[in-house]
């Protein structure tokens, strides 16, 4: 079954030197963008991991080359991304995203490595994932037939096995057969439409990406760790705002310092718009009577 699509859809996986957003890099990059009408356009990168403290390439974690195959030599001459960002951005631009175990993993690291070129002098990049729908293919995997995206191949798309299996390209394309394939014998349960998909499985959605804060049904965002855990980020602004300069200065991702920092600006504005805001009715009349109460019949 093709895509009902309104707008393109942009598959993509990362491979890395390593799990840890915070502290590792794209290694390779691929996307597959297909357009309403089933057009497909392929693009993949090689990426020079970088640094940007120190100003030297990233080594890849001896585990992550095991699985991937990618090697420190493999990337000495290649590109570092801030110098394809223009060019990943042009290909987010317009589109809804997708992967597999994407929203867990490449969707976090994407973003993490576009804020890091941000913070080294690039504040004009225009971009902001989180507007985006992600429809996440191991989501509805999971929720119908749990194993990974090898078998996830070979149950929904005539039984083989795809080759290149840890390439970042075929991993991607692979995902976008397995996508058209679940359409196709869940025809009863999905429907063929972006946000439906995105939606699927009904995880609660973090402001960011690495699940410190996620939204609450009437809109306020809760912290999810710690000694604040289950408290709002609004009542922790309240009472101890000290705890978002801990944020600001932890061991945090980029992703998730932009995200209560917007937050403490949003909360700060509110503050200043309620202050400028003229006392009236029984608002007026409490700070009368304490006037009256603070300076008696002088």
């Amino acid at each position: 079954m093709e895509l009902n699509l309104e707008r393109p859809l942009l598959f993509f996986d990362i491979e890395s030197t390593g799990l840890n957003i915070a502290t590792d890099a794209i290694a390779e990059l691929s996307f597959v963008k297909v357009f309403p009408g089933g057009e497909q356009r392929i693009k993949t990168w090689r990426v020079k991991p970088w640094n940007y403290a120190t100003g030297t390439q990233l080594p890849m974690n001896p585990s992550a080359s095991a699985v991937n195959g990618i090697k420190d030599e493999d990337l000495k001459d290649c590109p570092r991304f801030m110098d394809i960002v223009d060019e990943v951005v042009s290909w987010l631009q317009d589109s809804d995203l997708a992967g597999f175990n994407s929203a867990k993993f490449d969707l976090p690291m994407l973003a993490e490595e576009i804020e890091r070129v941000r913070a080294a002098g690039r504040a004009d990049l225009d971009i902001n994932l989180h507007d985006k729908r992600m429809v996440d293919v191991q989501t509805i995997y999971h929720m119908m037939e749990p194993r990974n995206l090898k078998a996830a191949y070979r149950f929904y798309c005539g039984g083989k096995d795809f080759e290149h299996a840890h390439t970042a390209e075929a991993d991607t394309l692979a995902t976008y057969e397995v996508l058209k394939g679940q359409l196709d014998r869940y025809g009863d349960a999905l429907k063929n439409d972006v946000t439906f998909l995105a939606n699927f499985g009904g995880r609660p959605k973090g402001v960011d990406y690495a699940g410190r804060l996620v939204w609450r049904e009437d809109g306020e965002a809760v912290i999810s760790f710690g000694k604040h855990k289950g408290r709002t980020a609004r009542e922790i602004w309240n009472t101890e705002p000290s705890y978002f300069a801990w944020i600001a200065q932890g061991d945090f991702t980029l992703d998730t310092k932009r995200q209560f920092e917007t937050l403490k600006q949003k909360f700060q504005q509110e503050k200043r718009q309620a202050a400028a805001k003229p006392l009236e009715g029984k608002d007026f009349d409490d700070a009368a009577d304490l006037l009256i109460k603070h300076f008696g019949g002088r």
